[in-house]
């Protein structure tokens, strides 16, 4: 069987504003009907990166090919083919729900005859159909987030591009977005999303860790985990902050993370090292709960990539 063609190709894409990289060399390859995620920390280049495959930014160096056209030559041709969500999206907030989408229904030359079709069919696809007659201004932020992304598929785009769509709402709303993300991704929607949210990374088919203007690691988000160094050990002390400076100060650890009242410790070998904090521990009179091997999220192989090439 033949490999499919890549929908998105770039090679060593570089991007300069004066004197700042903001894109370092950057070659990847997305498939159709990939849901790929870009994370990484502010500053990193994932809104430039987002920016240049939408054709919105031009290149200074390299190569980006996007359905086939190169953006150096061809930007405007794929603009039609693609639908751009921005951080802060530009709904008419005078407008209602329904006025909105029929607005960039217009916007991006949708045949008349097919205009009411897609609407009603997005706004129950979004959820928006008893909201259809209240102004954008008057909803929610998640009401308005999923507005937004109507709007961008009111065209039936062949690619997303999304810039931290979930940033700002509510936990549901959050995931009533990926569920219609994962609903689109599962009719064979290309979608590349950037957040900064590490569970919203481990929903996407493939990752890109993004540091520094460049990809530090692409796979998917099982890989991206299976090549931490070190084991983990989830525990729950009385006092936590006391027993975070113990274990930092006299143990042998790669890391320690505080999530609420619980720590999260790399180590080399669970087997030796718990022994050795749960001895600690009683040796200081801290009780403790929970003391057990996890297997570690996308956040601690995250930062543990990211230390190791600051290193």
């Amino acid at each position: 069987m033949e490999s499919q063609a890549a929908i998105i190709e770039t090679q060593t894409l570089r991007r300069d504003f004066k004197k700042v990289r903001a894109i370092d060399s950057i070659s990847v390859s997305i498939q159709p009907g990939e849901l790929f995620g870009l994370v990484g920390p502010d500053g990193a280049g994932k809104t430039t990166l987002l920016r240049l495959l939408a054709g919105l930014l031009d290149i200074s160096d390299g190569s980006a090919h996007v359905l086939s056209y190169d953006l150096k030559d061809h930007a405007e041709d794929i603009k039609p083919k693609i639908g751009y969500m921005a951080q802060q999206f530009s709904l008419y907030e005078e407008l209602s729900v329904y006025e909105n989408l029929i607005f960039f229904a217009d916007l991006f030359e949708v045949p008349n005859d097919l205009i009411n079709t897609r609407v009603n069919r997005l706004l129950d696809f979004a959820g928006l159909t008893d909201f259809k007659k209240r102004r954008a201004a008057h909803l929610s932020g998640g009401m308005q987030k999923k507005l937004a992304l109507a709007c961008t598929l009111i065209h039936e785009p062949e690619i997303l591009f999304l810039d931290e769509p979930t940033t700002g709402v509510d936990p549901i709303s959050r995931r009533e977005f990926w569920d219609i993300l994962t609903e689109l991704y599962s009719q064979g929607t290309t979608i590349i999303v950037s957040t900064p949210y590490m569970d919203e990374a481990d929903r996407c088919s493939r990752v890109g860790l993004m540091y520094a203007g460049k990809i530090a690691i692409c796979a998917s988000p099982q890989e991206i985990k299976s090549r931490i160094h070190g084991e983990l050990i989830h525990i729950t002390p009385s006092d936590w902050r006391k027993a975070s400076k113990l274990i930092k100060d006299q143990l042998r650890i790669n890391d320690i993370q505080t999530y609420g009242e619980s720590l999260h410790i790399l180590v080399d070998s669970a087997q030796k090292r718990l022994p050795e904090i749960t001895q600690l521990l009683e040796d200081n009179h801290i009780t403790y709960c929970g003391a057990r091997t996890v297997p570690p999220r996308m956040e601690e192989a995250f930062i543990s990539l990211i230390k190791e090439m600051e290193i």
